[in-house]
C-alpha cells in the first residue's frame, strides 16, 4: 500500500482544499428495505463526521429506491451530529411549493443548529409532470420563478399583506416565513449543470456547486476543463455585480483510492460501469432501471472517475483543472456500495490523499 506523505507545497494552480465532504444517494435495496436505508445513512453520517469530514450531501431522486425527501433525513441526522454540515444536492425547484420548502428548511436548520445548506436546481425530468402537474410556461421558466420565490421566503421577505379584514389575520398584517432562519439564504447554492447556470448562481447571489453531469460544453472541451471554465465565470460575474469575494465554491467528484489490488480492481470495474452506462451505473437492488442501456443524450458529459492507488489519484486529482480550482471537493459515493464500503471508502481517502490537499479534519 502506498501512504502519500502530506505535500507542504502544493501545484502552483491548485487550491487548497481546507473543507472535504461526500455526497450520497441514501439508498435502499429490495432485500434490506427502505428503513434500513435510512438507519444506514444516518451511520455513515456519524462515521464520516468521525473522520473529521466538514459537510455530508444527500441526492434527491423522488419514485425510486433513494431518498426523496431529504429535510426530515437531516432533521433526524442532526440530533445524532454535532458539527458536520448537512447538504441536500439538489433539490430541483421545479417540484417543490417554494413556501412550504423555506419554511422545512428554516425548521431544519433551526433544530441543526443551523448546519443547513441546500443545493437546488432549474433543471425537471418530464417524466414527473404527469405527477406534479404540467405548468403554462416551460419548465425551466417555472423552476426559475419558484427559486426566486424561495430566496425571497428565505430572506424573511413580506410574501403578502393583508388588505381585507376576517382573512384569518388582522388587516395591515405583513406574512413572512416562520420560523425564521436569519443565516439560511447565505447557505444556499445554485447546483450547476452548466455555464450558464454557474452566472446564473453569481447574478442572483448564491453559492456554487458543480456536479458530476454537465452540459452545453463547447466542441472538443472535456469535463473538467468547462467545469473549470464556468467556475472561473461564476467567480468573476461575482465579483462584477456583488463587489465582493464569491462563497467557496464545492465540486462533486468521483474519488476512489485503492490501498488493495482487489480494490484497484473493484474500482476499475465501477469506472467502466459508469463510462458503459452514465448515471445509471451503480444501482441498488430494485432500483428504476432505465429505458435504454445508452450513454448520455448528445452535448452531455458525465465526469471522470479517479481511481487508483493513493498517489495516483493525487496526480490525478493535481492535474484536474475542475478539481484544481475548487473551494472544497465532495466525494460522490457509488450508490450501490454498501455502509461499511462507504466508511471505508472515506477512510481511505482521508487517510492518504486528503492531507496533500491541503485538509485537516475537523472534530
Amino acid at each position: 500500500m502506498n501512504i502519500t506523505v502530506p505535500s507542504s507545497t502544493l501545484p502552483a494552480s491548485f487550491r487548497a482544499k481546507k473543507r472535504l465532504g461526500f455526497n450520497t444517494r441514501v439508498s435502499f435495496n429490495d432485500d434490506a428495505g427502505p428503513a434500513q436505508g435510512l438507519r444506514d445513512g444516518i451511520e455513515l453520517f456519524k462515521a464520516a463526521e468521525r473522520l473529521g469530514l466538514q459537510s455530508g450531501w444527500a441526492y434527491q431522486r423522488h419514485f425510486d429506491h433513494y431518498l426523496s425527501s431529504p429535510l426530515p433525513f437531516f432533521a433526524a441526522t442532526g440530533q445524532h451530529t454535532s458539527h458536520i454540515t448537512l447538504g441536500s444536492a439538489v433539490i430541483p425547484m421545479r417540484y417543490q411549493d417554494p413556501i412550504l420548502l423555506a419554511e422545512a428548511a428554516a425548521t431544519t436548520d433551526l433544530l441543526i443548529d443551523g448546519r443547513l445548506e441546500l443545493a437546488i436546481s432549474t433543471g425537471a425530468n418530464a417524466a414527473f409532470d404527469a405527477v406534479f402537474g404540467t405548468v403554462d410556461t416551460d419548465a425551466r421558466t417555472e423552476a426559475k420563478r419558484r427559486q426566486s420565490r424561495f430566496l425571497a421566503a428565505l430572506s424573511g421577505e413580506v410574501l403578502h399583506t393583508v388588505t381585507e379584514p376576517g382573512l384569518g389575520a388582522p388587516e395591515g398584517a405583513e406574512l413572512r416565513v416562520t420560523p425564521h432562519s436569519p443565516t439560511l439564504r447565505s447557505r444556499i447554492r445554485q447546483g450547476s449543470g452548466s455555464f450558464s447556470s454557474a452566472v446564473q448562481a453569481a447574478e442572483i447571489g448564491i453559492g456554487l456547486i458543480s456536479g458530476t453531469v454537465l452540459h452545453d460544453h463547447e466542441e472538443g472541451e472535456t469535463f473538467s476543463e468547462y467545469q473549470a471554465r464556468s467556475i472561473t465565470a461564476y467567480r468573476t460575474h461575482w465579483r462584477n455585480i456583488w463587489g465582493t469575494e464569491p462563497p467557496p465554491v464545492i465540486v462533486a467528484a468521483s474519488i476512489l483510492v485503492g490501498n488493495t489490488a482487489d480494490l484497484r480492481e473493484k474500482y476499475a470495474a465501477y469506472d467502466l460501469e459508469r463510462r458503459t452506462l452514465g448515471i445509471a451505473a451503480s444501482r441498488p437492488k430494485g432500483a428504476l432501471q432505465p429505458a435504454e442501456r445508452v450513454n448520455q443524450p448528445p452535448g452531455t458529459q458525465i465526469s471522470p472517475v479517479f481511481h487508483g492507488d493513493p498517489d495516483q489519484v493525487l496526480e490525478a486529482i493535481y492535474n484536474d483543472p475542475g478539481l484544481s480550482t475548487a473551494d472544497e471537493v465532495i466525494l460522490f459515493l457509488p450508490p450501490a456500495f454498501g455502509l461499511q464500503e462507504n466508511i471505508r471508502l472515506l477512510g481511505d481517502f482521508t487517510g492518504t490523499v486528503a492531507p496533500s490537499l491541503g485538509w485537516s479534519p475537523s472534530f
